[in-house]
């Protein structure tokens, strides 16, 4: 045989049991991860109640479990019930030594399984947790890996839903601080011990969207608890929330400040306008308590002040003022108009006696004989006569000091009357003494209100920045 043929026959025969090498090393490689899972998870192999040894396989060490999580998603922050809901993918790893194996010279590179009861688990739960799931759609959402120098992750996705106390002093001007805490129930800290991953334990999903607040921060902390049974290992994440103002100034603060500016329309309505004064002080009102318990219907009750408190009750103080105003203008003007009709009815008396004694005087006249003599008195006083003295008193003009002028009282006599009264005045001022009120209030309620938003605002913004 030529040596040419030679060599080509030695070629192919190589490439065909190169093939079959490979053919067999394919099917045994998947035949060899079925038979490491039985060889370290086979019956009388692994005990998954026995935790792990602890560092380097000291028995005496207690077994470290590292944790870190990925934040998917925040539905809700309940300010009622004082509660948030997450969903996450919550991570563990340990060392077990026990679950050793050959990678094939680096071809495997890890085994998965599914059922978590194959191997030993941290015994870990959220001490805060009032309600949770887990995900078993389309299959469950848990895997566990086993790395060949014994490593063991462990991933699950979990729904929870966790308490949160709050403090409400400055709602709706309020940031608060969520927690989620990670404990063991059973061992202690001479067995167990969690600690966080380094680099970044906690992961959140970018554009987190939340319909009333912003995540502006999150830390991570250790919360071990010592009880009589023993010190107990614990992790915790806190979450800061700062609640989103623009909600609340658009659904509260804006309405509130609406119904005490309308409320004081009625300063401007004529004082008789009694029953559009009054429908409208009644409505504002009405409004305004409806306002104030559906602000409070989705809070808590608690037994401090909160910032909505004071709001709330100081617009509905203003909005009861302008209808308390009301009632001091109607009673000023009822007591000049009883004033006035007192002083008509006497000017009335004072006349029909006048006329009645002119009667009398005249009829007198007419009775008298017209021969008879009438003694002439003199003109010029004579002195000693009592009679003329008297007379001279009650000629007599009294002349008042004059006051010093008031500068508040020359400002409001610049406004006049109401045009649809005209009544005499029968004291200094009595008859604008209603429409003053009217134009006071203009003036001072609007005050009051700017002078009071100046307050709240400094000092609520201010706290805010002390507690950052």
């Amino acid at each position: 045989m030529a040596p040419g043929h030679v060599f080509w026959a030695i070629f192919y025969f190589a490439c065909l049991c190169s093939a079959s090498l490979a053919n067999n090393a394919k099917v045994n490689f998947r035949e060899k991860e079925k038979k490491i899972l039985d060889q370290i998870l086979g019956a009388g192999k692994y005990d998954a109640r026995i935790r792990p040894s602890g560092i380097n396989g000291t028995d005496d060490k207690a077994t470290q479990v590292f944790v870190n999580m990925f934040l998917r998603s925040i539905s809700k922050i309940d300010d009622y019930k004082m509660e948030y809901s997450v969903q996450l993918t919550f991570r563990e790893q340990w060392l077990d030594e026990r679950l050793k194996f050959d990678d094939i010279g680096g071809r495997l590179k890890y085994l998965t399984l599914t059922e978590a009861n194959r191997v030993w688990m941290p015994d870990l739960f959220f001490s805060n947790e009032k309600e949770g799931h887990f995900h078993n759609i389309i299959m469950p959402n848990v895997y566990i890996r086993i790395f060949p120098y014994g490593s063991v992750l462990y991933s699950i996705r979990i729904s929870l839903t966790l308490a949160c106390p709050m403090n409400l002093k400055l709602y709706p001007l309020d940031r608060q601080v969520c927690s989620l805490r990670m404990a063991s129930y059973g061992w202690t800290t001479a067995d167990l011990v969690f600690l966080w991953k380094e680099g970044d334990p906690v992961q959140v999903v970018k554009n987190l969207h939340l319909p009333r607040f912003t995540l502006e921060k999150f830390l991570t902390d250790y919360c071990n608890s010592k009880t009589n049974t023993g010190e107990y290992s614990c992790l915790k994440v806190d979450l800061l929330f700062k609640r989103e103002f623009s909600y609340y100034l658009i659904q509260i603060y804006i309405p509130c400040c609406m119904l005490v500016i309308v409320s004081w329309v009625s300063f401007w309505l004529d004082q008789g306008a009694v029953p559009a004064r009054v429908s409208l002080g009644v409505t504002t009102l009405l409004t305004m308590a409806t306002q104030t318990s559906g602000i409070n219907a989705s809070l808590p009750p608690v037994s401090y002040t909160k910032a909505i408190d004071v709001w709330t009750g100081v617009c509905l103080t203003f909005v009861f003022g302008a209808l308390l105003e009301f009632a001091l203008v109607n009673y000023a003007s009822r007591s000049a108009d009883r004033a006035a009709d007192m002083h008509r009815e006497n000017m009335k008396k004072k006349r029909r006696e006048m006329e009645q004694a002119s009667l009398d005087a005249a009829s007198d006249l007419l009775d008298t004989d017209s021969n008879a003599t009438f003694a002439m008195k003199p003109l010029v006083r004579h002195p000693g006569d009592p009679m003329a003295l008297e007379k001279l008193r009650q000629c007599e003009v009294h002349m008042q000091a004059p006051k010093r002028p008031n500068c508040c009282r020359s400002w409001l006599s610049k406004f006049p009357t109401s045009p649809f009264k005209k009544v005499p005045c029968l004291g200094r001022g009595q008859c604008s003494r209603s429409k003053r009120i009217d134009v006071i209030s203009r003036i001072t309620f609007p005050l009051v209100f700017a002078l009071f938003n100046l307050v709240y605002w400094s000092t609520y913004l201010f706290r805010e920045e002390e507690e950052d």
